[in-house]
């Protein structure tokens, strides 16, 4: 076991600090300053919890943190504002380009739960397959929920499988919509790059309305943006090659998609009776994205046929995601219970488009332009909650709460236009840059869970806390996990408190996961020439014949500690150290290539085909982390000014890889299941700390803001150990300045005002030259961007 010191020391540092300190109210300090007084809906059944009182550490970002910037991302500003979450940008990723994950405190994307009004959001439909971070996992589209719709955001830096069910090993993300009768605002902007592409106009607002007097209301908002491509891509410069561009001809776009998205929402709440209320909320996103793929060469004749793309091509993917959230019920008290009801709809599906490409098994008279088919991912959830405070003789009353839940998710996997999968023969078959996806890859695939639940949570006296939690979930097809929790927080004084939890938790192999299987173009780290890469399902017999074994739960167990300070009557600090022990992690084997793979799935009818990959359950890991975040006000006599600041230090080792399948070391084959390539990318793949310093100054007309962010430093591991890369730590720098007068607010700004890149890649792992930049940069590598926002409010 490696020593633990690195956490230790900034708590150490911290109880040194606290010592000495006297009387105030403990603040649970988030990145967004003055949250003291808020009541949370995450991490806790306890109706009336304010941030300051929690067992566990939140963050609470609020609707002007978010819209501080000038993406119209929620993912981009969370990332922003939150040291812990890591947001890539990658390019050439196929529909990873267009549907992005986040990443938070150093683990999977599909290991964060997302809730909107606390319940259950869905996940995208889109499996990540590509060499980018999340690689392997389907998880939550952030970026299909609208800025001008949220409220706050609730981040739960803690596991919480037991509160929550499966995926909510990493953290808890709640997004809480806005909700008033009346006030809203309208907003337009446009922004570009400084390098003169990736232009983007956006419009939004919302407003409220009272329904039956005051019995009610009903707030909508919308959200419109269209953006620009961007393009970092360098010509050619490697040696003359049938499979590549000619010398010096620049062939690729890698940058940013071009966008056209529209989003809406809607909050609603009524009182039917002085004890019964029904509510509902909704929200619908479409967007329309067009990335670019992989360029082929004109003398590739398993790419490309010289009659109908004599100078070769550049296909294009474009990705049209559908996405549609309902949530209705009731809540209501009885006998001193209070009760919520609910039914919670979500869908996702993308559909698929190559276009500018050919299939060459349908030689010269191939289409340039094909359907694919379509991915989708249905979640139908019925629960029922109970809680009710209990007067046990404790300083405060006791509150129990219990509930139970049905989950019913489906996934499936449409077929494209016979055109797009065709393959004739031994030559090379599909829609070239995204092949479409066959009848005999396609199904349709469903499951049923259940849930029951409960926890305890009670102030024991003044100074000391303590909550429990448990939860019983039964998978169809996995079987039934049991996971709990113990909470505690203990005042020392009114200025320094200390609290610390323990979960385990589990996450069940996702339907995607179990089922996805299709065909992508991948450039291997080091390796200038393209690979057609299939992935198949761990029970395929294709699978199983290359080592797959059957997919189970992962399951975790996770611990934190840390201290909530006020040093100052204006100053709040938080010091929070865990530890997350992940076992049988679910991951996508490495791209497994050779002669004699590509000879093993010839002689199955599988031709231009260069190797496989499946999902595993071959490793475990270990997090650990410190994250310390704080605030300060200033207030002046006719302004004020708001500091924040946050550090989060992350460091994810794999502490076991199962033995090697004997399939992987037979029949000719040398091939490793995780290779060094894959255990990096875990390992060392996003920064191994982050931090934020924010300042704003607030007067009557002027509001003026400074950013700064490092991001420390990541490291790509090829094939070939020689050609290992750590790219150094950066600091972006991002500013604005609003003036505000009569409702109206006009705003200029600047994003990475400093047009600051990272480390371009080493010749060896830039593909010849044409990739300047990593997929993996934390920041993308666009450089600054610039923009003007005007609005109104009343």
């Amino acid at each position: 076991m490696k020593s633990p010191s690195p956490l230790l020391a900034p708590l150490a540092a911290a109880i040194a600090l606290a010592l000495p300190l006297g009387n105030a109210f403990a603040q649970d300090a988030s990145v967004t300053p003055n949250t003291l007084d808020t009541v949370i809906v995450t991490g806790t059944r306890v109706s009336d919890r304010t941030v300051a009182e929690s067992q566990s550490p939140i963050d609470i970002i609020s609707a002007e943190s978010l819209a501080a910037t000038g993406t119209p991302e929620l993912a981009t500003a969370l990332a922003r504002a939150l040291p812990s979450l890591n947001f890539p940008r990658p390019a050439l990723a196929d529909g990873t380009s267009a549907v992005r994950p986040v990443q938070l405190r150093g683990l999977s994307p599909d290991q964060v739960l997302v809730l909107v009004n606390g319940k259950r959001y869905h996940t995208s439909s889109l499996l990540n397959i590509n060499g980018t971070i999340g690689r392997g996992a389907a998880a939550v589209d952030l970026n299909t929920i609208p800025i001008a719709s949220i409220a706050r955001v609730e981040v739960l830096r803690d596991g919480a499988s037991a509160q929550y069910g499966s995926d909510a090993i990493a953290g808890v993300v709640n997004i809480v919509l806005k909700g008033a009768e009346k006030g809203g605002s309208l907003e337009a902007g446009y922004g570009q790059y400084s390098a003169g592409d990736g232009k983007n106009y956006q419009l939004s607002g919302d407003t409220g309305v009272a329904l039956g007097g005051d019995r009610g209301w009903l707030h909508v908002a919308g959200q419109l943006n269209q953006q620009d491509p961007t393009n970092r891509a360098r010509p050619y410069a490697g040696a003359p090659s049938a499979s590549q561009p000619a010398v010096g001809q620049k062939a690729f776009v890698i940058g940013d998609p071009e966008v056209d998205a529209q989003a809406f929402s809607l909050n609603s709440e009524y009182s039917l009776t002085d004890t019964l209320t029904a509510y509902a909320f909704g929200l619908a996103s479409n967007r329309d994205i067009t990335g670019s793929a992989f360029f082929r060469a004109p003398g590739s004749t398993t790419q490309n046929i010289a009659s109908i793309y004599p100078d070769g091509f550049l296909p294009q993917i474009q990705t049209y995601s559908k996405d549609r959230t309902l949530v209705a019920g009731l809540r209501g008290e009885v006998a001193g219970w209070k009760w919520d009801a609910s039914y919670n709809y979500g869908y996702n599906r993308i559909d698929f488009h190559t276009r500018n490409t050919l299939n060459v098994s349908l030689g010269a008279d191939s289409p340039t332009s094909f359907y694919d088919g379509a991915l989708e991912t249905t979640q139908n959830i019925a629960n029922v909650d109970f809680s009710r405070g209990f007067d046990w003789g404790l300083a405060y009353p006791v509150n129990v709460a219990f509930g139970v839940e049905y989950r019913n998710e489906k996934w499936n996997q449409s077929p494209g236009e016979l055109g797009s999968y065709y393959q004739n023969g031994s030559i090379a078959g599909g829609a070239q840059g995204f092949g479409g996806f066959s009848p005999s890859v396609s199904g349709q695939y469903a499951r049923d869970s259940y849930a029951i639940y409960a926890d305890l949570e009670a102030d024991f006296t003044d100074k000391f806390s303590a909550g429990l939690a448990g939860r019983w979930e039964d998978y169809e097809d996995f079987g039934s996990e049991t996971s709990g929790k113990l909470s505690a927080r203990y005042a020392f004084t009114d200025r320094v408190a200390l609290r610390a939890t323990a979960s385990t938790g589990f996450r069940a192999p996702s339907l995607a996961q179990q089922y996805f299987q299709t065909t992508s173009t991948t450039f291997l780290a080091g390796d200038p020439n393209p690979y057609e890469i299939r992935t198949f399902p761990a029970s395929s017999a294709t699978a199983q014949a290359l080592g797959a074994e059957p997919l189970k739960p992962e399951t975790s167990t996770s611990y934190s500690a840390g201290l909530v300070l006020q040093p100052l009557d204006a100053l709040y600090l938080t010091i929070d150290a865990y530890q997350i022990d992940v076992d049988d992690r679910i991951v996508l084997s490495s791209n497994l290539t050779g002669t004699a793979v590509r000879q093993f799935l010839e002689a199955q009818g599988i031709y231009g085909v260069n190797g496989g990959r499946y999902f595993t359950n071959a490793i475990d890991t270990r997090t650990r982390g410190v994250d310390v975040v704080g605030s300060y006000r200033w207030q002046l006599a006719a302004s004020s000014f708001d500091l924040t600041a946050g550090y989060s230090y992350t460091k994810t080792d794999v502490t076991h890889i199962a033995p090697n399948p004997a399939e992987l070391s037979a029949n000719g084959l040398n091939l490793e299941r995780i290779d060094r390539t894959e255990r990096g990318r875990i390992e060392e793949g996003f920064p191994r700390d982050k931090f934020l310093l924010n300042g704003t100054w607030n007067a009557e007309h002027w509001t003026l803001a400074l950013g700064a962010t490092r991001y420390g430093e990541y490291t790509t591991r090829p094939t070939s150990a020689v050609n290992d890369q750590t790219f150094g730590a950066k600091w972006i720098v991002d500013a604005s300045a609003s003036y505000k007068v009569d409702g109206w607010t006009l705003t200029v700004g600047a994003d990475n005002l400093l047009n600051e890149y990272p480390d371009e890649n080493n010749f060896a792992n830039s593909t010849s030259g044409q990739f300047p930049y990593s997929n993996l940069s934390p920041f993308g590598f666009n450089g600054a961007y610039v923009y003007g926002k005007i609005g109104y409010r009343w």
